[in-house]
């Protein structure tokens, strides 16, 4: 069995692979949110924290025993009640932490000069007015941090200095030192501050790079200390010695029995745990002297390999090992993970539909065998997972049945009671095949509490967004095949609804109608879309077709957005397109969207009527083209349906092609034309219709069949800043005397290019 282990980049890592900063994992694709968001089966719910590292996880950096940022803490709350237990007092825990934790190791080493030479200094003045620095407890921990401290300078690694590349093992050189700790081993009588020493004398032999040493004080002393937090550290230590000795079988042995008893270090033994070959691994399983044991090795084993075989093997020889529990939840995930993967895009109603392919039939009978038998340490997790794979696979009655049972026994914590009533939700809905007024009753308060309460509750590591988003692509189809396009789109928002006449207008009769049942009202409640919003886009539709009353009619009969004012002049017409510069340009005032539109339809009648036609035509032109992307008012389109985008290629084609279209402003920079009686006037009126000409050369580079940043790149490749068009040919052939020319010429690189180019 070569081993294959995940992928990783070490951060930090020890010389003898004993100590995990960190890593980071390599995603494929950015949009992975991660399993913790495709996922319903939440491992914390049950299962001790720490297995956390070892829950399945795409995302090292919430999970994964590749990940782990408390190396230098990780026992810090521990150590410090400890020696706050061994001072009973005489010195309060926020004093035992600054000393163990927080201070600088000058305020140790001046306090024990202070007892070497029973000189006073200025550290043991300050700390004798809070302290009783006679004491024997008070003194006895100073004298041990003295030690301890000069240690940490080897052992105690910065945790924000990071490499891709492994760092090199510190040392501690000091023999003398070293010797001095075991001495103190060897002759304190006091329990506590024997057991600290001898873990301290491991510590400073590991650390000197001594392996001989280390060990051979490790295996002479160990019978004789007590099987606590300190023992099994030290533990790892040998265990990372053997390892780096290539001793595997022993080293993985050894690290089986950290992870079993130390659970603050089951990260760090699960990481370190490497059989390199079969070989190695029936060695450890030999070294074994206990079912307890065994059950530790394939605990370890089944992270990296078969939860499935790992769950039978500890199950046969511990069935009330804990270590069950995490595996079962990395099995469940596995299932989801497959289920997902063989078909993950699949939008239809059996969303959860069986699928040999996808689910295991051999590990959903291995947990219901297990579930039945009721002899594990928590039943009703087993009860729990065996109704989800029910569920899973399609079987909702006999889901039902494992969630009853589970219900009964399991603890009643807000997570275990989220959890379940989430699975029993999900089995409910998936019960449904053709929704009605009866059967929706089953899931109304489940949808209420999913959509509603539980986005307000803070209820850490509860996996609802999967339900939340499966549920509504769930019930968007029930609609869908029952040809309710109104609920269908409330589930599941469609960009095509609103290109849909009588989509639109159903949706409306929707949205304004009172008597709504209940779950209309929930489908209303996670609807993005308003009423104004359907007006405004109505409002915009109406006005990219020129029907300037209806838009108004639409624009009045939205909220707030009809006085949301332009940041530009729509009225204004520049050499350049350049927004910026039209925002920061002096206004004398200030257009509101409804504004705008009375304001082009009182031009529009003036047009009609004969008067200014000019003037009027050339506002109306700037107007409707300051409205499509090219211009300075893209907020006016912009909005909840539409969307917006700095480019014209993120929207869809029917979009695009509306928000890019220049036909009505070249409409009426044609009629200004004609109405125009000055040279100044007809030039400004055929570099207008130049610029409507070089938009449309733009739009029909358009290739549905590419991507937006593909279509971007091609035009900016282009080569068209030297073409002809219609009012370029005309401005330099009928208006080169013009003041308005000079003013073209020193703005617009396209004509200028385009001139020099016809001179030569």
């Amino acid at each position: 069995m070569k081993k294959t282990f995940l992928h990783k980049l070490l951060i930090g890592f020890s010389a003898i692979a004993i100590f995990v900063y960190g890593a980071i994992y390599a995603c494929a694709g950015g949009d992975d949110w991660g399993i913790e968001f495709d996922t319903n089966f939440t491992p914390e719910t049950f299962v001790d924290k720490s297995y956390t590292p070892l829950f399945l996880s795409t995302d090292l950096f919430f999970y994964g025993i590749g990940f782990d940022d408390i190396h230098n803490s990780r026992f810090n709350d521990e150590i410090v009640q400890d020696w706050s237990d061994f001072l009973k007092g005489k010195m309060d825990d926020k004093t035992v932490k600054f000393f163990l934790i927080d201070s600088r190791a000058v305020d140790v080493a001046k306090l024990q000069s202070f007892y070497i030479s029973q000189k006073n200094n200025p550290i043991s003045d300050k700390w004798s007015k809070k302290i009783d620095l006679n004491d024997r407890k008070i003194s006895s921990f100073i004298t041990f941090l003295a030690l301890s401290k000069q240690i940490e300078t080897a052992s105690v690694g910065d945790a924000n200095n990071w490499s891709y590349e492994p760092v090199a093992q510190k040392k501690f050189n000091d023999i003398k030192l070293i010797k001095a700790i075991e001495k103190r081993y060897n002759t304190v009588s006091d329990a506590f501050l024997k057991n600290r020493y001898w873990f301290q004398t491991v510590k400073a032999y590991f650390y000197s790079g001594d392996k001989q040493s280390t060990i051979s004080f490790f295996q002479k002393t160990e019978n004789t200390v007590l099987k606590n937090t300190l023992y099994y550290r030290a533990l790892a230590y040998i265990a990372g010695i053997n390892f780096k000795n290539k001793n595997y079988a022993l080293s993985n042995y050894q690290y089986s029995q950290v992870f079993d008893k130390c659970p603050a270090m089951r990260v760090v033994a699960a990481y370190c745990f490497r059989p390199q070959e079969n070989l190695d691994w029936n060695q450890s399983l030999a070294m074994a002297k206990s079912n307890e044991e065994k059950a530790a090795l394939w605990a370890i084993q089944g992270y990296y390999g078969d939860e499935q075989k790992a769950i039978e093997k500890i199950y046969e020889l511990q069935p009330k090992s804990e270590h069950l529990d995490y595996l079962l939840t990395r099995l469940v995930n596995n299932q989801e993970k497959k289920l997902n993967e063989y078909n993950p895009d699949q939008k239809t109603i059996d969303k959860f539909k069986k699928s040999n392919d996808s689910l295991s039939i051999i590990n959903n009978a291995l947990v219901n065998r297990i579930a039945l038998a009721e002899n594990t340490s928590k039943p009703h997790l087993w009860d729990i997972a065996a109704g989800y794979l029910e569920t899973l696979g399609g079987n909702y009655l006999q889901a039902d049945k494992y969630f009853d049972k589970a219900e009964a026994k399991m603890p009643k914590t807000p997570l275990a009671i989220n959890q379940l009533r989430l699975l029993q939700f999900v089995n409910n809905l998936s019960k449904i095949k053709n929704i009605n007024s009866e059967n929706q009753k089953t899931i109304l308060q489940d949808l209420q509490w999913l959509y509603e309460e539980l986005p307000k509750q803070e209820l850490s590591n509860f996996r609802y967004q999967n339900a939340s988003n499966w549920s509504k692509i769930y019930l968007s189809n029930l609609y869908k095949s029952q040809n309710n396009n109104v609920m269908a789109e409330l589930f599941v928002r469609n960009s095509n609804f609103y290109d849909n006449e009588n989509d639109l207008h159903a949706m409306k009769t929707f949205l304004a109608k009172e008597n709504k049942t209940v779950l209309e009202k929930i489908a209303q409640k996670i609807y993005n879309v308003t009423l104004f919003d359907i007006n405004e886009y109505q409002s915009v539709a109406a006005a990219f077709q020129n029907k300037i009353p209806d838009a108004i009619a639409y624009m009045q009969q939205t909220d707030r957005l009809q006085l949301e004012k332009f940041q530009g002049n729509p009225f204004n017409g520049n050499v350049k397109d350049c927004h910026d510069c039209d925002f920061v340009a002096y206004q004398k005032r200030k257009y509101s969207q409804i504004e705008f539109l009375t304001t082009v339809k009182e031009m529009q009648d003036k047009v009609t009527k004969n008067k200014d036609v000019y003037t009027n035509c050339i506002l109306l032109a700037n107007a409707f083209y300051n409205i499509t992307y090219f211009g300075n008012a893209r907020i006016f389109y912009e909005g909840n349906i539409i969307g917006a985008g700095s480019s014209p290629y993120g929207f869809k084609n029917k979009t695009r092609e509306m928000i890019t279209n220049c036909s009505i402003p070249k409409m009426y920079y044609e009629k200004a034309f004609e109405a125009a009686i000055t040279d100044e006037q007809k030039a400004k009126c055929q570099f207008m219709l130049a610029k409507c000409g070089r938009n449309e050369y733009y739009n029909q580079q358009y290739d549905p069949k590419k991507d937006s940043w593909e279509n971007e790149t091609a035009v900016e490749n282009s080569k068209v800043n030297f073409l002809a068009w219609n009012g370029f040919k005309n401005l330099k052939n009928n208006y080169s005397k013009t003041k308005f020319y000079q003013e073209v010429i020193a703005e617009c690189g396209y004509f200028k290019t385009y001139v020099s180019k016809a001179k030569k």
